[in-house]
């Protein structure tokens, strides 16, 4: 099971944006700083139109944590089916069984939710799965492990009124349904769909 493990601030700062998805004192204070930064601040380069694909591509890749050949092929899929492909690639992100477990509120971050999947604490339609790419299907019934449901870290989770569940999915307890499959007007997509599908046409 492939991932990056590398340092994750230096890559929101790189790209300017929050990939953790938490509270982080530290890092909201130099987002605008870019890696190397505190050996002062250097004039940014207007990016080239290859180097404004690439950034967004590299966004992408950062939040939905995904390596190079994973949403690579990904794109390629889409590019084979009929519709509009930025839509589609969403669709395949948003549905991700790693993705589901965060947007249920289940885990604080992404990257939370895919060890949550790895540990075999996350079922679906009543079995255990450890495989944080599989893509849930409409219908499908996402719930926690009986030992995952008394943690006290989930528990704390789900007493947040602020959390918002976004329209493709319903959450009832500690279990949720996919509804429909997910749309671009659905989430806040903070990258350019449209300079990623040119990238990988190029």
């Amino acid at each position: 099971m492939a991932r990056y493990t590398g340092p994750k601030h230096k890559i929101a700062r790189r790209e300017g944006f929050n990939i953790l998805e938490k509270e982080s004192a530290s890092l909201q204070r130099r987002l605008n700083v870019p890696p190397g930064g505190v050996h002062g601040r250097k004039m940014k380069r207007r990016l080239s139109e290859y180097g404004q694909q690439l950034r967004e591509k590299q966004k992408a890749k950062a939040i939905y944590g995904l390596l190079e050949k994973q949403f690579g092929n990904l794109v390629k899929m889409v590019g084979k089916k009929k519709g509009e492909t930025g839509e589609l690639l969403i669709s395949l992100l948003e549905t991700r069984l790693d993705n589901i477990i965060y947007r249920l509120g289940f885990a604080k971050t992404r990257m939370m939710a895919r060890q949550m999947v790895g540990h075999r604490h996350v079922l679906v339609n009543g079995e255990k799965l450890n495989i944080p790419s599989y893509q849930v299907k409409v219908d499908d019934v996402v719930s926690l492990a009986p030992q995952t449901q008394k943690n006290v870290q989930v528990l704390a989770l789900m007493e947040d009124k602020d959390k918002v569940i976004v329209p493709f999915i319903k959450r009832e307890g500690l279990s949720g349904k996919l509804l429909r499959m997910p749309k671009t007007d659905d989430v806040q997509v903070p990258f350019d769909l449209q300079l990623i599908i040119e990238y990988y046409s190029r």
